[in-house]
């Protein structure tokens, strides 16, 4: 039953992006927030769809918590269903930063580029943050956020990767603070898995981080810090996991 439920939802993504793509194309003349509100309307009806199909359900904690002015947004990397959610849900526009060679994926990346989010070109060398650190100024003078996923990859429900410091670097530069975020995500929608699971997510938003006067480093280890540990809170089986190795 699970796959079937699992098979439908990728035909219903498969049938809906198509046009979308097309879409994203022909809407270019239009001005980008039009754009933006009808492109990212794809990746409501993917939550939707995994709600449908699949039995995914959804809550938020800490929306208090979401600033009234410019940040990064630095969230846990479980699955593909945030990168779904964070942009369809947001109460701003919000930002990718991603490579350019995406912009060449066929309907997926059509989407994307239409949409002038922040790339990176790492034929650039050195200069490839420079330019990230201009388009992100850029952005966020438009009155968008920018989001990223300091873990780089999407990892396993479990295990833990050193976060990269690119997020904090960007915020730092910037002069803007960092709002992390947590969530369980892996559980129903499994990194590199077919097969989703009915259940519940919750995605929690914590306090706003100030990134003015600190080095990127010291800003990610108290993010880092403060999403493995909220993780911890709303997943306890991974609690139990830590404990199973700790030696008797």
């Amino acid at each position: 039953m699970l796959a079937l439920r699992s098979f439908l939802f990728l035909l219903f993504n498969t049938l809906t992006v198509i046009p979308f793509a097309f879409l994203s194309i022909l809407i270019l003349p239009f001005p980008l927030h039009v754009r933006y509100y009808l492109i990212i309307k794809w990746t409501a009806l993917v939550v939707w769809g995994a709600r449908f199909f699949c039995g995914i359900r959804w809550e938020l904690e800490g929306a208090e918590n979401l600033p009234d002015g410019p940040c990064v947004l630095l969230s846990k990397h479980q699955s593909a269903w945030e990168t779904m959610w964070i942009p369809s849900h947001m109460p701003r526009e919000v930002c990718f930063v991603y490579k350019r060679e995406l912009h060449w994926v066929p309907f997926f990346g059509w989407g994307i580029a239409s949409l002038r989010m922040i790339h990176i070109d790492r034929n650039q060398g050195r200069g490839a943050f420079e330019s990230v650190v201009s388009q992100g100024s850029q952005r966020l003078a438009e009155g968008r956020w920018i989001i990223m996923f300091p873990e780089g990859t999407r990892v396993p429900v479990g295990e833990h990767r050193p976060y990269k410091q690119g997020g904090t670097r960007l915020a730092t530069r910037l002069e803007v603070p960092v709002v992390p975020i947590a969530h369980n995500a892996g559980h129903c929608w499994p990194r590199n898995s077919f097969i989703k699971h009915p259940g519940l997510i919750t995605v929690s938003i914590g306090p706003p981080i100030p990134s003015i006067g600190k080095s990127s480093e010291t800003l990610m280890n108290e993010v880092e810090a403060w999403i493995e540990a909220e993780v911890r809170r709303l997943d306890p089986t991974i609690v139990q996991h830590d404990a199973a190795q700790v030696p008797a």
